[in-house]
């Protein structure tokens, strides 16, 4: 039987399990739970190299609140944006998701990477590769000192925000049908933010940006433009997807788009439901190839962070994911692209060689 097709991922939200059970790390990292999408047997098993690992800081949860994934399983609907978390109480929940990372690099199985030679070398040894990446930059202040205490950390990438507010821009309420454009564009922090960060080789996510605020880094950042986990407004008009002229400005910056899991961003519907088989990822893949390019798309799966199709079901099921992509007609060469090929050009285009 031959190896898995490696899979360098846009995104994952596994430190969010450890950060809500930390007694437990060392079996939900170690052994096949069967629980969440991701732990270390099942990326071998499935050829999950690794990728990106987020930091998201949770909104608070209220007893009253509303049941979120019921209401998006039946559009229409249009969430209203979580408020936005104070530093003070985003810092030290990002400090305990950063050090689960580094215990899973001191363990032995896992790499965090900053630097693309970094990533080679643990692909080659076959150890997981991490990139520290925040989803949201709640746990920087606008005056971005943080910022570099987390680039020496560690921190490569960085989405400005989540679906809510903060220091440095707005991102998009959760809503189906939607447009992106939805609020304000970035603060003058946020600006500051991006140049800071393309100073700092730190690439910028767009993922979860509005469409005001995606255009403000188009204008400001000299570094190719990223959405690690977004799939095509085009197909399923939530706002949460990249529209056409969104894509085509990726395009032109020799960006990268990763291909989301998330069932609500799949279905033309918008319904978070569940599919059999893997049409509705298909249709989104070739529409983003036709769009950005071959040498432009990848995946970014939300693995942990998203309920995605059963027939793919966990990191363990991404060889099925490729079996459908040859059964679709992509040749060899195309999936080793989307699979990792891509991903990697990405970042030495961004961070350099």
């Amino acid at each position: 039987m031959s190896a898995p097709v490696p899979v360098f991922d846009g995104h994952n939200d596994f430190l969010l399990r450890l950060l809500r059970a930390p007694e437990a790390r060392e079996t939900t990292w170690l052994s096949d739970t069967g629980e969440g999408h991701l732990d270390l047997p099942r990326m071998r098993a499935g050829g999950f190299a690794g990728g990106f690992f987020a930091v998201y800081i949770p909104s608070p949860v209220a007893h009253d609140d509303p049941d979120l994934d019921a209401i998006m399983r039946n559009p229409p609907f249009s969430l209203p944006l979580p408020k936005e978390i104070p530093l003070e109480d985003a810092l030290p929940v990002a400090m305990k998701m950063v050090g689960h990372l580094m215990w899973m690099e001191r363990e032995g199985s896992l790499k965090i990477c900053r630097s693309v030679a970094d990533i080679r070398n643990a692909m080659a040894a076959k150890k997981i590769v991490a990139i520290l990446h925040f989803e949201g930059a709640e746990a920087i202040g606008p005056d971005l000192d943080l910022l570099h205490v987390w680039h020496a950390m560690g921190l490569r990438s960085l989405g400005p925000v989540w679906s809510r507010p903060t220091a440095f821009g707005n991102g998009v309420p959760f809503a189906f049908p939607s447009s992106p454009d939805t609020g304000d564009g970035l603060t003058e922090a946020g600006k500051r933010l991006v140049t800071e960060c393309n100073r700092l080789k730190i690439m910028i996510d767009l993922s979860h940006l509005n469409e005001k605020g995606f255009d403000d880094v188009a204008a400001l950042s000299d570094a190719p433009l990223v959405a690690t986990h977004s799939n095509a407004h085009a197909i399923c008009p939530s706002s949460r997807n990249l529209t056409d002229r969104q894509l085509a400005m990726i395009r032109e910056s020799d960006g990268i788009v990763g291909l989301n899991y998330a069932l609500g961003f799949l279905r033309e519907d918008g319904k978070g439901e569940p599919f059999a088989g893997f049409d509705p990822m298909l249709r989104h893949l070739d529409h983003l190839i036709e769009t950005l390019g071959e040498s432009r798309v990848g995946l970014g799966s939300d693995f942990d962070g998203a309920a995605i199709p059963p027939d793919l079901g966990d990191a363990e099921g991404l060889p099925r994911l490729i079996e459908a992509m040859r059964a679709h007609g992509y040749d060899a060469p195309l999936i080793e692209r989307l699979a990792h090929g891509n991903w990697l050009a990405l970042l030495e285009r961004t961070w350099g060689g």
